[in-house]
């Protein structure tokens, strides 16, 4: 499976200023594939320690001594660990507190030696009494496949070229082979696994499903492991508070309410159990702006926001969306109200570094579903499940403030004089462009 996220792994590897990297990211999304590919493909030699297995602890009874802990990794692993030339990759690294605190020591003491670790946001994020080695670690962010790493999986690299290109001239040749892949990406999401035993199986639905009932089984349970790390946490809320973010993106509103998590529920109650949810790396929360304005963080309404779960596979697996409901016909966006493509759009965005956020007009009368920071400016972005494009309130708001607007929905791409809309599946490649650091830098500077 090829991954985007290898890029920035060689360049980790060839900085510099490369100091030991900590991979986030929630479970089961890749980590651990991609490091070992990393270490398979740009190294001589690979040290692979996974903490899961209890026997492994034993490497870190030298403290604080980064040295000895390394050549402990070297006699456990069987491996010459050679600097430069031997990534050291240290996989659920969460399960050792000290491990994590010890990264600091290796990039002190042991700069020269190439080491790398992986670890879930829940259990990096809630360890009590362990410091994280702030500004003495490379710390990256991993998701689920995009839709463009979908194609690619699927034998479509090709096509996702085309795509990645915006040859929208091109592209519209293919629009109806990219609305079915889109229509499966919807159903099969970016989890790894799911997606694998989906193209193993020859487009094989139900063991995608299978896969997707796993995860959200195991995530249930890993919110019980971390009970005695985080006391305050009651864990039942956390449940019911996650189990309620797919019926609250099925409303018209989707706008999360704390009194639909449970009867009587309220903020008080339930705001660390979705702090703790978004820490997990579950869930994206989108907050209100009241004013589409730069810099987007100083107008954000900390009472107001949505949540969407981190994959739309997971979302639908949630919803018990049938594959008939995806693929054959447009019941699915109509019964779940946009909840599911709107997902998708979140999941494009956050996936190419956008922190998204949505508008309100201040009597509710009106709703943008996305505000961005795109080419400088605020970006307010409308999203349409299908090629019903009427968006009063995106025009409403480009009218008062002269913003230029986007509209993502099944339409071809096109220009007007106050809009530009943008194919649902090109919106992650679309506004990943301008997110790319070397596009924010002036010419001449």
């Amino acid at each position: 499976m090829k991954r985007n996220i290898m890029t920035t792994l060689e360049a980790w590897r060839q900085s510099r200023h490369r100091r030991p990297l900590v991979l986030c990211g929630a479970r089961q999304v890749g980590k651990t594939y991609v490091l070992k590919e990393l270490g398979r493909t740009q190294y001589d030699s690979c040290a692979y320690l996974n903490l899961m297995d209890e026997h492994t602890h034993a490497v870190f009874e030298s403290g604080y001594n980064a040295k000895q802990v390394l050549e402990n990794i070297g006699v456990l692993t069987g491996t010459r660990i050679v600097p430069g030339h031997t990534l050291v990759i240290i996989d659920e690294i969460q399960e050792v507190p000290a491990a994590l605190t010890l990264m600091k020591a290796f990039a002190e003491d042991t700069p020269e030696q190439h080491i790398a670790a992986a670890g879930s946001y829940l259990g990096l994020s809630y360890h009590a009494g362990h410091s994280f080695p702030v500004g003495k670690i490379d710390s990256i962010d991993m998701y689920p496949l995009t839709f463009m790493e979908f194609l690619e999986a699927a034998g479509q690299g090709e096509l996702a070229e085309i795509v990645h290109a915006l040859d929208f001239n091109r592209a519209e040749l293919f629009a109806d082979k990219l609305e079915r892949l889109l229509r499966q990406y919807y159903f099969v999401g970016g989890m790894p696994q799911a997606v694998s035993e989906f193209l193993d199986g020859d487009n094989d639905y139900l063991a995608a499903r299978r896969v997707q009932q796993a995860l959200l089984s195991d995530y249930d349970k890993d919110f019980s492991k971390h009970k005695g790390d985080v006391p305050e946490i009651d864990v039942e809320r956390v449940r019911l508070a996650y189990r309620s973010i797919p019926s609250q993106l099925g409303r018209e509103n989707h706008k999360f309410v704390f009194g639909h998590i449970t009867s009587g529920a309220r903020r008080t109650q339930y705001e660390t159990a979705i702090q703790f949810i978004v820490d997990s790396g579950l869930a994206h929360r989108v907050y209100r702006i009241n004013k589409p304005q730069l810099p987007l963080r100083d107008y954000e309404d900390l009472s107001a926001f949505k949540l969407y779960l981190h994959d739309i596979g997971l979302l639908g697996a949630a919803m018990n969306v049938s594959a008939r409901d995806v693929l054959l016909s447009n019941k699915v966006f109509e019964e779940y109200k946009g909840a599911m493509t709107e997902q998708y759009v979140c999941q494009q965005l956050t996936a190419t570094g956008h922190a998204p956020y949505y508008w309100t007009a201040t009597r509710g009368t009106a709703e943008v579903d996305f505000i961005l920071q795109y080419n400088g400016q605020p970006a307010p972005l409308e999203v349409k499940a299908e090629e019903n494009v009427h968006a009063k309130s995106l025009r409403l708001l480009c009218a008062d403030t002269g913003l230029h607007g986007y509209r993502s929905s099944m339409k071809g791409y096109r220009e007007q004089d106050w809009l530009t809309n943008v194919p649902l599946w090109a919106v992650g490649e679309y506004f990943a462009a301008w997110n790319d650091p070397a596009n924010q830098i002036p010419e001449g500077f």
